[in-house]
């Protein structure tokens, strides 16, 4: 099979989507690897690595897309991509469709097959692919947090640990899942005092046996968020509903309750935000203030420290990556449930029930998508 690897577009992406190792173990496996020039170097890696390693090294993006049979990338096809993406073209990526109904038309128009990261299940129901990165954007919400509560970027001017006689500073996190949890861990590590709010009991319990002192878990509901929100400096939203737009948890209203110079991170812009006023941001502006409360809500987070994110990511992907290559996708999809459901959309029909609810757009199970695709040939 011929794999494309461009290089990503999205404002400051620093990420890729292929290491050298993986270029080098689907040549062996006897593929090709086509990537575009300077694709890895955000990450700090050469394109000479992977032209050591048997990639093919193109100076073009269009040369890359106009090649492969499968692309493999980071983020969401851009509006400037789309022109580039050919009819039966197999697409594994991060797609958060349920946030962007343009790209959803985009690819549905395309009639290629969109694989999202975000949707693919393990054999034991985890999302293997979103893991690594909502690992890394719930320690980040920490770090960014106490930059933006620093006076001179618009926040309460606050030291996320507080010091001898001062207090810490009060982190609410709404989520207790990936993201959540690595929030938490770095925040309470800091020594601020922590909340984590959640509507799962089980998971509450788990927290709640393996935090430190300093990390208090609640039940989630109307009443409890609008409490921690008075009291919170650094809010963190880390709700996750897989493959559909996050749940709006807090008002504009809830706003007014909080302290002027509180920040919010929305961690869950990804998939639309968890907070009623978030809008995607980017890394080279990524606050904004409404009701006195900054606002962080980059969509790629884990871009800015490329370098970790790329292995990061790369080191649970590539294992999919050269299924694909070897099986195809129909026969792995049809052996592997939990790889069907990161199939979210084939040759013109949404095949994700979360995304066509979103859009209330029509809903095809996969196995008739592919079915009717067999029957067309």
């Amino acid at each position: 099979m011929k794999v494309g690897v461009p290089r990503e577009v999205k404002s400051d992406e620093y990420r890729v989507a292929m290491l050298p190792v993986g270029a080098l173990e689907l040549v062996q496996a006897g593929h090709e690897v086509f990537l575009e020039k300077g694709a890895g170097q955000g990450s700090g890696i050469a394109d000479a690595q992977y032209e050591a390693a048997g990639a093919i090294i193109v100076n073009e993006a269009a040369q890359v897309w106009a090649q492969a049979e499968l692309i493999v990338k980071v983020k969401e096809p851009q509006p400037a991509e789309w022109p580039l993406i050919r009819p039966g073209q197999i697409l594994f990526t991060y797609f958060h469709f349920a946030a962007d109904l343009p790209l959803t038309e985009a690819m549905i128009k395309s009639q290629a097959t969109a694989i999202a990261y975000e949707t693919l299940r393990d054999p034991r129901g985890g999302l293997p692919l979103l893991t690594p990165m909502s690992e890394v954007a719930g320690r980040m919400s920490i770090q960014e947090g106490a930059k933006f509560l620093e006076r001179p970027q618009e926040g309460r001017g606050i030291l996320l640990s507080g010091v001898p006689g001062v207090a810490p500073a009060e982190v609410v996190i709404l989520g207790g899942g990936v993201v959540g949890s690595n929030a938490a861990k770095v925040a309470a590590g800091l020594g601020a005092s922590v909340r984590i709010l959640d509507i799962n009991l089980d998971r509450l319990r788990y927290l709640d046996d393996i935090m430190p002192p300093n990390v208090a878990t609640l039940y989630s509901d109307r009443h409890t968020i609008v409490e921690s929100l008075e009291r919170a400096d650094l809010v963190v939203g880390a709700v996750l509903i897989t493959g559909a737009r996050a749940p709006r948890l807090v008002r504009l209203e809830d706003l007014k309750r909080m302290k002027n110079g509180a920040v919010i991170v929305d961690v869950a812009i990804d998939q639309g935000g968890c907070i009623a006023t978030s809008r995607p941001t980017t890394h080279r502006h990524p606050t904004y203030v409404v009701e006195g409360v900054v606002h962080y809500c980059v969509t790629n987070m884990p871009g800015a420290v490329g370098r970790t994110s790329t292995y990061a990511l790369c080191n649970v992907t590539l294992p999919y990556v050269l299924r694909v290559c070897e099986q195809g996708w129909p026969a792995l999809a049809q052996a592997d449930s939990g790889f069907a459901e990161g199939v979210n959309i084939h040759q013109g029909r949404v095949t994700n029930q979360a995304v066509a609810e979103t859009f209330a757009l029509p809903f095809e199970p996969l196995s008739a998508s592919t079915a009717r695709s067999l029957a067309a040939t």
